[in-house]
């Protein structure tokens, strides 16, 4: 048989012919005097069992350890394994089918910001009612989700349950909405402006005085910060500081 003979037999493409060569799965044929590869029934046992297979799901050096006389592990041992890796595998989908299907249902539906926890989205929520088009607000809603995707477990939970905490308290959304408005403002003043300090004791009003551990916000070095405040113009940037500087330092009333 010649190389296009073989593939149609056993529905493959002679490119795939060539690859398990390459790869050593398929041993090479003897040439015709005209150059041309000659192909046996045995080459097609062996082609037809390889994409068996690969069909099953094994890798080509899975395929490999079953194939060769001295592997190392026999069909059934390369099976099971592949049968609990699969098993594994079915088990990563149903729990990220659980989390869609939770997203899915997340009552007033799915945030711009998302995909986020159904926690985040209910904070979302609450906040829409008092961000409105705000642009800080937005901005805020985009740092929430930052910090829910790269924060721990245990301090994600405390600082969403901070947050949740700050707005349920008597006059908490009020709070907001006036620190949103006069960062609003901020946006093409002058750090030195008299506003910057008024934004960052009610930006501060908001928030719990336990909401970061240490001192935070002000190390010039940390090249994150420096991002951070970048995204901001600088006198909502000044605000930010001085508000982080009230909560951690004790600055304020």
């Amino acid at each position: 048989m010649r190389i296009g003979e073989l593939a149609a037999t056993v529905g493959v493409t002679t490119r795939t012919v060539r690859h398990y060569h390459h790869q050593g799965l398929l041993p090479e044929p003897e040439r015709r005097p005209n150059g041309y590869r000659e192909y046996t029934l045995r080459h097609a046992v062996v082609l037809a069992r390889i994409r068996r297979l690969t069909e099953l799901g094994l890798g080509l050096a899975e395929v490999r350890d079953v194939l060769a006389e001295d592997a190392g592990k026999d069909l059934v041992e390369v099976l099971t394994e592949l049968d609990e890796d699969l098993a594994r595998q079915e088990d990563a989908i149903r729990e990220r089918r659980e989390r869609l299907r939770a997203l899915l249902e997340t009552e007033g539906g799915l945030p711009a910001e998302g995909p986020v926890s159904p926690r985040l989205a209910a904070l979302f929520q609450d906040m829409a009612h008092i961000g409105g088009d705000s642009p800080m607000a937005a901005k805020d809603r985009e740092m929430l989700a930052l910090i829910e995707t790269t924060a721990g477990p245990e301090a994600r939970e405390e600082f969403m349950g901070a947050l949740g905490g700050a707005l349920a308290r008597p006059g908490g959304q009020e709070r907001a909405l006036a620190a949103y408005a006069l960062l609003d403002q901020l946006a093409d003043a002058d750090p030195a402006d008299p506003r910057v300090d008024e934004a960052a004791r009610a930006l501060a009003d908001c928030l719990p005085r336990d909401l970061f551990p240490g001192p935070v916000g002000v190390d010039p070095d940390n090249s994150f910060l420096r991002a951070f405040y970048a995204d901001f113009a600088p006198a909502q940037a000044e605000a930010i500081r001085r508000t982080l500087r009230i909560l951690t330092e004790g600055d304020g009333p």
